[in-house]
Order: C-alpha cells, then sequence, then structure tokens
C-alpha cells in the first residue's frame, strides 16, 4: 500500500502503510461485535418466554398451596357442621335414639317418622318437615318408653296410668301419642259448676290406676301432702269452707282476692291442684312443673300457687318457673301465693328477692307461723299484680 501526505502547518503529515496484525485485529474487534449483538439480541428475544414460564410455574405452585389451604378451610367446615348437626340431634333428644335396636318398640319408631309440612315450606323459618314432640331425656330412658309404647293398635291401652308418670319424672316430657283406647269410666252422679266444687263424688266416676288407695276415704285418711290433710273430704272436713273462711292469717278469702284487681277475672290457673279436679267442673294438665306451660303470653287473670311452686327446694328452678309464670299473666293480672312454705328465713329473702326483680305490686303480704307436728314453721301468703312493663 502506498501512503499519503496532507500538508499540515509545516506543509507535511503523513499515515504509514497498514501492517496485517492490525487489519487481523479489526477483523477479531469487528467479529467479538456481531457476537456480541447476536448474545444480546437472543438475549432480548428468548428471556421474556423464559421469565414466563418461571411465572407460570410461580404461580402454579401458589394456586397449588392456595388449593390446599381452601381445601383445609373446607374440610375443617365440614367436620364443624357435622359437630353441629350431632349437637343438635343431642338437644332434641329423641333423633338420637338408636331405632334400630331390638327392644324399640314398632310404634316408637312410627311416631318418631318426619313428615312433610301440609302446605310445603315455611316461608318465614325455612322448615320443611314436622318433626314428633318427645322429651329429651326418653332417650336415658328407653327400656320405659318401649314398654309405655308397646300395645295392639285400635286395641285398649295398658294400665300404666304410674308408667306414664315415672317417665314424665325423669324428664321424658312430653310423652308420644299412642293408637290405643283409653279405658272409659262412666261419669254419673256429677253435679253442674258451681255447686260441683264442693259436692262430692263416687269412688266409681275415678280411675285408681297406679294409687294405693282405691276409694276417697283411705285418701282422707292419710297426709297427701303438706297442703293435702283430708283435702278430699268434702262433708265433715274443711275444704268445703277452703278460700271462703280463713283459719288463720295466711289465708285468704277468694272474695277478698277478687276484690284486688281492676278489670275483673276471667280466667285462671292453679299451679298444684291436686288429684281429682276434673270431677269439680275445673280443667286438668297433666305436665311436671318443670314443663314450659303450654299457653300463650299474657292470657291469664289470676293464677294461684301453693307450696308445690318451689320445685325441689333449688332456687334456680323457682326461677324459672317465676318467669314462665310471669309471661302467661297478663298485665294487671294478680299472682297469688297461699301458704307458700319458707323452710327458713333465707329462703324468705331469697323468695322475696325474686318477687321484686319482676316489680310485682305487693298487693296483700303476710308472714306467719303455723304448728306442725309440734313444730314452728314459716309461711308466706300475698297477692302480688303484675306491672304494665313498657
Amino acid at each position: 500500500m502506498g501512503s499519503v501526505s496532507l500538508k499540515i502547518g509545516d506543509g507535511t503529515a503523513r499515515f504509514k502503510r497498514a501492517s496485517i496484525c492490525s487489519s487481523a485485529l479489526n477483523i477479531l474487534m469487528l467479529i467479538s461485535v456481531i457476537t456480541t449483538n447476536l448474545f444480546a439480541l437472543y438475549a432480548f428475544t428468548y428471556s421474556p418466554k423464559d421469565r414466563e414460564v418461571h411465572s407460570l410455574n410461580r404461580a402454579h405452585k401458589n394456586f397449588s398451596v392456595i388449593s390446599e389451604q381452601v381445601s383445609l378451610i373446607l374440610r375443617e367446615i365440614e367436620v364443624s357442621q357435622k359437630k353441629l348437626a350431632q349437637m343438635e340431634k343431642e338437644i332434641l333428644g329423641y333423633q338420637s335414639i338408636d331405632l334400630s335396636r331390638s327392644n324399640v318398640a314398632d310404634e316408637l319408631k312410627l311416631f318418631l317418622q318426619r313428615h312433610p309440612l301440609p302446605l310445603g315450606k315455611d316461608s318465614k323459618s325455612g322448615i320443611t318437615e314436622m318433626v314428633a314432640s318427645v322429651g329429651h331425656s326418653c332417650e336415658k330412658s328407653m327400656d320405659l318408653l318401649s314398654q309405655y309404647m308397646n300395645y295392639k293398635v285400635s286395641g285398649p291401652c295398658p294400665d300404666d296410668w304410674s308408667l306414664a308418670q315415672k317417665l314424665i319424672l325423669r324428664g321424658c316430657e312430653p310423652l308420644p301419642r299412642r293408637r290405643c283406647l283409653a279405658k272409659s269410666v262412666p261419669k254419673v252422679g256429677l253435679q253442674p259448676f258451681p255447686s260441683s266444687l264442693w259436692k262430692p263424688v263416687s269412688d266409681k266416676i275415678v280411675m285408681w290406676s297406679g294409687l294405693g288407695c282405691k276409694n276417697f276415704n283411705c285418701l282422707n285418711s292419710k297426709k297427701l301432702g303438706r297442703d293435702c290433710v283430708g283435702c278430699f273430704d268434702l262433708v265433715s272436713g274443711f275444704e268445703n269452707q277452703r278460700f271462703v273462711k280463713a283459719r288463720g292469717k295466711n289465708d285468704f278469702s277468694i272474695d277478698d282476692v277478687l276484690a284486688l284487681t281492676s278489670g275483673g277475672i276471667r280466667i285462671g290457673f292453679d299451679i298444684g291442684g291436686g288429684e281429682f279436679i276434673a270431677a269439680r267442673g275445673l280443667f286438668p294438665l297433666f305436665l311436671s312443673l318443670d314443663h314450659r306451660f303450654p299457653f300463650y303470653d299474657n292470657v291469664f287473670d289470676l293464677v294461684h300457687a301453693s307450696s308445690a311452686l318451689d320445685i325441689g327446694g333449688k332456687p334456680e328452678k323457682l326461677e324459672f318457673l317465676m318467669f314462665d309464670i310471669d309471661r302467661i299473666l297478663r298485665a294487671g293480672g294478680l299472682l297469688w301465693l297461699d301458704n307458700f312454705y319458707c323452710a327458713n328465713d333465707e329462703k324468705k329473702k331469697a323468695l322475696t328477692r325474686l318477687i321484686e326483680r319482676f316489680g310485682l305490686k305487693k298487693l296483700k303480704w303476710v308472714i306467719g307461723e303455723k304448728s306442725e307436728s309440734g313444730k314452728s314453721e314459716v309461711y308466706l301468703s300475698a297477692v302480688l299484680q303484675k306491672p304494665v312493663r313498657v
């Protein structure tokens, strides 16, 4: 190659001929630049796809983790639902009865079947089936319950009044219905109301099943309770003077009580009224004091109760009962406590505090002592008025 001269300053400048080494270096640099550009192009061209695959893999892993957590939550919900269903069955009681047992009466199995509601699903509660009503503790007395439900369909009912009473006292209440015919007893010689209240009745019109006595003379010879001494003697006893003539300051006459009310008395409810009151023209209910009263709210003008109000001497039981009495008693209605036995001063104070909780107005309040078997006992008699609550 030749040389080139340029005139600069002093007039000359020379570029020497390029050597072979410099040409090879230039070629190598060119190849490096091209290679680098190719790698860069490859990186920019294919790297996003790799990142997308990596992102997809990571998303797949995250989705798997979330799916496992959701599955775990669903399993926990399912277990909780099963536990709640089991708790509901235990609360209802009868659903926990094992109907596959050999000693379960066929009539009991038939009675406990569910039935669809006549008009279909209830719009308010969402309930679609009707469940037979039977006591929650019946499952604990299956032998007695099966014996109670073992009868001939459309035949006479067994003479098992004492069995029914035993089931009720064990908490098997209400009892299941039965498809048998109760023994009929002719009700002859009954007096019309109100003279029937104080007229003697024949021994033949009463079913004496489950009782040791088989006539009224036998009953009158026994002290059947604190409030029932000679209470079936309507001839020579004091029973026909009860609520008419007072034997002591704790006894109120019916006229005095009725005079305390405003608006009159239409319908009353007597708790622990005793036996055979149907013969006197009154309406009896066969249930324990632990049973919620089967009445609407605010329907009674007068509720009368004696020491039978005290269930086993337990304050919490009495409290439940008092709330149910308050429920069925109308505003302005009267609660008549008739010779309520107070075993001690603490019992009297507890009863007083309970009454004050309801805000009942004390129209009459008498605390007196009676001598029973040579022992002085304290009794409370009161007429209380239910207030109007806003």
